[in-house]
């Protein structure tokens, strides 16, 4: 069993709300006690991490850089305990493990770039005014990290907030307290100084609490979140009430558009990944595969045959891993039936082995359809059937969601053009929905949330612009 604790000015802290269990999503048994903050706690965290601004803030950029590169090493050093402490926690296979730190080390290499690029920028305006755009650090930011891609994201929570200089207080999700601890514990090990990164677990029951006592709290300047949009809107209304400006990353549904010129089996491929992997369990998942009519039974049939070699034969075992919580399959099996009821056609899947759901795929999925409107987060996809391209084009902006689309055309062109007029953030041409380079700036629109992560866009972020301004030289015109 693990053990999880607090982090509040680089020391351990006993919490005021004693410890809670996680248990593992595969059994019933206590993988890991964890800490459990409460709104004293949160305080202390975030007055911590106010003390310990002034320095940092105003510390060497190579510094900043060197200490993101060494934690980014340490990750890589202590790969397999975090596979094992994610295989227990989440039920994560270990190959996702990996890709999550090493997407995790890519960003921390990434973030490590942006200190040397909070250059000021001077220019002269018209009146001859001399006039200073300088980027400096917002101050203490309040990072709210998600269980689904763990290591990754918790990561990306922090990475940017520290490479700009401003310290962080990092809550973790309830659901993987020890991995979360796992990205604090090496973010620190690697040199940041004490209060610099101060790591919050709290009970379920508390949630609420503790993050009330965190955005109010006046030393914190910004928030990010990455989670569900359903999260997402409560504690926007939350920041908005105490003026703090927020990053978020919310829900989506991803969408995959088959247009009948399409590679069909390098597009079935690319679908079983986007829709599959990690149990689907990704903001970036596509759940709603559009599908030109007259290609629609060919690409279906490969695509069947590549869920079909991803079903497990045992609990947990399998090459996609686990569901998050027992249960879980039980709420997407309530999808497939809702969708049976209305109209669709179960192509494979749809049975639970054990807590998970085998990958299912559903034909002729229409408007009115949970799985048309909602987003599942789990091993489901549902083909729509269009007539041409228009149709296609209609159907993929008919969403609340707008985080990620792909189109598969052998016309690049026509791919290219139909992916600009796709209401989204982030869109691909022949490739899976589920991708993600650190370098790129991320993030969504519509009710996918709102502002970026990654690449020089996430600057803006997490500074504060000032505009300084001198008077003409002497003798100036």
């Amino acid at each position: 069993m693990f053990q999880s604790r607090l982090i509040i000015n680089g020391e351990p802290r006993e919490p005021a709300g004693g410890v809670f269990e996680r248990r593992g999503p595969e059994s019933d048994h206590v993988v890991t006690q964890a800490a459990a903050a409460r709104a004293g706690e949160a305080a202390s965290a975030a007055a911590a991490a106010a003390a310990a601004f002034e320095r940092w803030s105003h510390s060497a950029a190579s510094d900043r850089a060197a200490i993101l590169l060494r934690a980014a090493d340490l990750m890589q050093q202590r790969e397999e305990e975090v596979v094992a402490i994610a295989r227990q926690e989440l039920g994560a296979s270990a190959e996702w493990v990996r890709f999550n730190n090493a997407l995790a080390r890519g960003t921390l290499a990434q973030a490590a770039t942006l200190p040397a690029l909070m250059r000021d920028e001077t220019e002269t305006a018209r009146s001859g005014i001399r006039v200073t755009l300088r980027r400096r650090p917002a101050g203490v930011v309040l990072c709210v990290a998600p269980w689904n891609a763990a290591v990754t994201l918790a990561t990306r929570a922090v990475a940017a907030p520290l490479a700009c200089g401003n310290t962080v207080v990092m809550k973790a999700s309830e659901l993987c307290p020890k991995t979360h601890e796992w990205v604090a514990r090496a973010l620190i090990d690697a040199g940041l100084p004490p209060g610099v990164l101060n790591f919050l677990t709290n009970a379920p029951d508390h949630a609420a609490e503790v993050m009330e006592a965190l955005v109010a709290h006046p030393a914190i300047r910004r928030v990010n979140f990455t989670g569900s949009t359903r999260v997402g809107r409560e504690i926007a209304v939350l920041a908005a009430r105490h003026l703090k400006p927020c990053l978020l990353e919310l829900s989506g549904k991803g969408t995959m558009i088959v247009l009948d010129d399409a590679d069909l089996d390098h597009a079935a491929e690319q679908a079983a990944h986007a829709a599959f992997f990690n149990q689907g369990q990704i903001c970036m998942s596509a759940e709603r595969i559009i599908v030109d009519d007259r290609i629609a039974d060919p690409f279906l049939s490969r695509l069947r045959d590549r869920a079909e070699g991803l079903r497990t034969t045992r609990a947990g075992g399998g090459p996609l891993g686990s569901m998050v919580i027992p249960g879980a399959a039980v709420r997407l099996r309530a999808f497939v039936d809702d969708a049976l009821s209305r109209g669709a056609e179960l192509v494979t899947g749809g049975d639970m082995y054990g807590p998970d759901l085998q990958p299912t795929l559903l034909d002729r999925v229409a408007p009115g359809m949970r799985l048309y409107d909602e987003e599942a987060f789990g091993p489901i996809a549902g083909v729509i059937r269009v007539g041409d391209a228009d149709e296609a084009l209609a159907l993929a902006n008919d969403t609340d969601f707008g985080l990620v689309a792909a189109v598969f055309t052998r016309d690049t062109a026509r791919g290219m053009a139909m992916l600009r007029e796709i209401e989204t953030g982030i869109g691909h041409l022949n490739r899976s929905t589920v991708f993600d380079d650190p370098a790129m700036p991320f993030g969504g629109v519509k009710a996918s949330g709102h502002g970026w992560f990654g690449g020089r866009e996430t600057i803006r972020e997490f500074t504060e612009l000032q505009v300084l301004t001198e008077p003409p030289a002497p003798g100036a015109p």
